[in-house]
């Protein structure tokens, strides 16, 4: 049986992560409008290809720290 105090710890610390992978998505998609806005649009492209995976990936932690705390 794992120690549920080490699964607690790890649940914390990748809900911490998971914040500022949230932090960072929103300011992705500020730059990526302001680009698209200035004439930009291969950035702004390329700035919502990588939320889409950070979006995919913030789904995956958050099943994990689910887990984690069960």
């Amino acid at each position: 049986m794992q120690d549920n105090h080490a699964n607690i710890t790890t649940a914390d610390v990748l809900t911490l992560l998971l914040h500022n992978q949230h932090a960072l998505a929103a300011a992705i998609e500020e730059l990526s409008l302001w680009a698209r806005s200035t004439g930009s649009p291969k950035v702004h492209e390329n700035a919502v290809s990588a939320l889409e995976t950070l979006d995919e990936n913030a789904s995956a932690i958050a099943l994990g720290i689910t887990r984690l705390r069960q």
